[in-house]
């Protein structure tokens, strides 16, 4: 055996290792965009929460603001319409859940699982209906009090529970917090 053979194994190995190095390199660079275009924008992620001020927002009154390009209602209850909400009993309730980000997802749909402060007050929900994603009507409208969805006719009470119509679920309660007595922050 010459010594030309023993160098000629070595870069045939060599070729083999530089090929497939290239090869993988050349693979990543052409999946990466694939995959990183996946990841939400900047403008998604700058908008991933959000200070609203609801000094202005007098008792029996709702304020709506964009979230996520969705809407959420932020509703002041007078003390009647926690009463209410309080009053129902969880066998009247189509969705026994509480839907509350906030809260362990097993929580009831209790008024008190649903509020953000514990007076139950302040209610802070997506403003999409669970059928097929209308935006409800609300003060005080439908048969309960509270939102109806004119698109197919789901009624919610003053605690955004379903109560009649195809919704098949409460009006979700988003990530939320008293950030201070007149600030809110979602997200």
């Amino acid at each position: 055996m010459s010594h030309a053979d023993d160098n000629a194994g070595t870069r045939r190995d060599f070729l083999y290792y530089a090929t497939a190095g290239a090869g993988a390199v050349a693979t990543g660079a052409a999946v990466w965009p694939l995959v990183n275009q996946m990841n939400p924008s900047a403008d998604t992620r700058a908008l991933s929460s959000i200070f609203v001020d609801v000094s202005a927002v007098e008792v029996g009154t709702q304020l709506t603001v964009k979230w996520l390009g969705k809407p959420v209602f932020i509703r002041r209850r007078a003390p009647e319409e926690i009463e209410a909400a309080r009053a129902t009993a969880l066998t009247d309730l189509p969705d026994p859940r509480a839907e509350n980000a906030n809260i362990q997802a097993e929580a009831d749909a209790s008024d008190t699982n649903r509020s953000l402060d514990e007076a139950g007050e302040w209610l802070v929900m997506m403003g999409v209906c669970t059928h097929l994603g209308c935006v409800p009507l609300g003060d005080g409208a439908g048969d309960f009090g509270g939102w109806f969805c004119p698109c197919h006719g789901s009624h919610y009470d003053t605690s955004g529970r379903i109560r009649k119509g195809p919704a098949p679920r409460n009006l979700p309660v988003p990530v939320a917090k008293f950030e201070d007595e007149t600030t809110i922050k979602l997200g």
